[in-house]
Formats: structure tokens, sequence, C-alpha cells
């Protein structure tokens, strides 16, 4: 019990790990929207979409980075870009098409921002694919 209590870390590596695999599946299934043009479309039809000059590509490029993004995470190869894709997707929701209501309304978005950030920090970790590939550096 005392070492739940302390601040000292438990579990850190693989609680990580597992908390980058479910949210780059969440990922994955907000980007699997990619496939369904009825969906697409859909979107497309919002107003802030229908102000670019290319409101389908727009929400094509959102949902694939999303899925691109979500599986760069759920493996854990180039985590990093894979985070930082997320951040850029994800801030652009949270401000622009939710006007930046990142305290109650999108929060959602916001979160994975915040998320995205966090491994942005810590990196792929443990059962990544960029641990077997680039090693486990230690460099802090």
């Amino acid at each position: 019990m005392r070492t739940f209590l302390s601040a000292e870390g438990i579990w850190q590596e693989s609680g990580l790990a597992l908390v980058r695999i479910v949210v780059g599946l969440q990922l994955v299934y907000h980007g699997w929207e990619v496939f369904d043009p009825a969906q697409m479309k859909e979107y497309a039809a919002w107003e802030i979409f229908r102000q670019s000059a290319s409101p389908l590509f727009m929400v094509y490029l959102g949902k694939g980075s999303e899925l691109v993004a979500g599986l760069l995470l759920t493996l854990g190869f180039l985590t990093r870009v894979g985070c930082l894709i997320t951040i850029g997707t994800m801030a652009y929701i949270t401000f622009f098409v939710g006007h930046g209501k990142f305290w109650y309304e999108d929060q959602h978005p916001f979160l994975f921002v915040l998320l995205a950030l966090a491994f942005l920090f810590t990196g792929g970790g443990r059962w990544s694919v960029d641990a077997v590939l680039f090693g486990r550096g230690g460099n802090q």
C-alpha cells in the first residue's frame, strides 16, 4: 500500500504503452471514416469546411491524418511523428472547427492533444516498433 500511495511511479513503461495503444486505436477508429464516402460528404457540408477552397479535401486530410497518426501510435512506429500529426490535427479541430472551447464543449480533441504531447516527450517506449528499430536510448 505504501508503494501505491508514494510519489514513485508504478508500472510506468507498461502503463504508458497500454495508454499509447488505446489512444492509437481510438484515432484509428475515428480515422476509419475516411472509407465512408457518405460520411465524408456530410462532414464536407459543415459550414467550417464549406468556407475552404476544397471542403472534401480538407475533410479527407483530417480523417486521413487521424488514421495515419492512430496507426503510428498503435504500433509505436515513428511515435513522435504520429504525435505531431495528432497534435496538429486535433489542435485544428479544437481551435478552428470547435472555436477553441476546449474547457467544455471540445474537450475530447484537446485531450488527444495533451496525450500526444505526453507521448512526444516519452516516446514509443515498451511494446513499440521504435524500440526494436531505434533502440531504447537513455537520453533525458
